[in-house]
């Protein structure tokens, strides 16, 4: 069965951004962010009540990997790739390789989807996305990848720690919110801190998942200390692929900061991040993490 979305990826992107997803498409942070995203919406569709589903930095939704962009860093062979002919993964993987799966047609990995076509394959006929994407070309790449979403996706071309408060609290009163921002601008670590407490004191109950690059700057490794005391629910995630440059340059591994998680996240983690580890090692330096804020 042939994917349901198109695809049309080009080269002229917008001068306001320089950051674009495609070189880094289906990389270990993804791989990490995409198979926890999974986990907590299946948690979600356990109520029948329904949710939002809320990305600030919606990207271009799903990537060609056999495009320019992504074969000029390869980053997906370092970390879909790796995953996408193993048997016998562990049921939260393999649930995840099942969503990466669905767009692709036959056994060759060419596309990998973004969290908002990971969210509209998982999102029920009731639930709803609010997507924000400021990049002028992923944003109409966003509109084309989930033309078929209809009228349960309201995509919008804006600065998604601006309008996040726009959607909060969701009229549901049940929502998921990503942040993920490319940290490109060294301000997005106190946008995010920001935009943290501004969904806390609009919407407290809700889930929230924050990712994070692992670097050896100061502000990357202060960030999740300062997320830790802006919510009193929290786990936090960490895996490492690699060791840290040398010259202290480059991401050796990533993070997720996730609010308000579902009660049976943290046993799914431990049971599932030593194989994922495994996966995805770089070097014998490669590790994992994982905290939970005071009982």
């Amino acid at each position: 069965m042939r994917p349901f979305y198109r695809l049309v990826l080009r080269d002229n992107a917008s001068t306001m951004l320089s950051y674009r997803h495609s070189f880094h498409a289906g990389n270990h942070a993804d791989v990490l962010k995409h198979f926890v995203l999974v986990q907590v919406l299946r948690y979600f569709n356990q109520k029948d009540k329904p949710y939002w589903y809320i990305d600030t930095h919606a990207g271009a939704g799903c990537f060609q990997l056999d495009s320019t962009h992504a074969q000029k860093t390869a980053e997906f062979e370092t970390g879909i790739s790796r995953l996408w002919s193993q048997a016998g993964l562990p049921p939260a993987l393999a649930d995840y390789l099942d969503q990466v799966k669905a767009a692709n047609s036959g056994d060759r990995l060419r596309h990998y989807p973004g969290s908002p076509m990971i969210a509209l394959q998982l999102l029920r006929p009731d639930d709803r996305l609010r997507l924000f994407e400021l990049h002028s070309t992923d944003y109409k790449l966003l509109c084309n990848n989930l033309h078929d979403a209809g009228r349960r996706a309201a995509i919008k071309q804006s600065d998604g720690f601006l309008d996040l408060k726009s959607v909060l609290p969701p009229q549901p009163r049940r929502g998921l919110t990503l942040i993920d921002p490319s940290y490109e601008d060294k301000r997005d670590y106190v946008r995010v801190v920001a935009a943290l407490k501004e969904a806390q004191s609009r919407f407290p109950t809700g889930t929230t998942i924050i990712w994070y690059p692992l670097l050896q700057r100061g502000d990357t490794r202060q960030m999740p200390e300062k997320l830790k005391k802006a919510a009193p629910d929290w786990l936090n995630v960490a895996l490492s692929v690699k060791a840290p440059a040398e010259d202290g340059f480059g991401m050796h591994g990533s993070g997720l900061f996730i609010v308000n998680p579902p009660w049976t996240l943290a046993d799914t983690l431990r049971d599932t991040l030593p194989a994922l580890t495994a996966l995805l090692a770089q070097d014998d330096k490669a590790s994992f993490s994982l905290e939970a804020s005071p009982a």
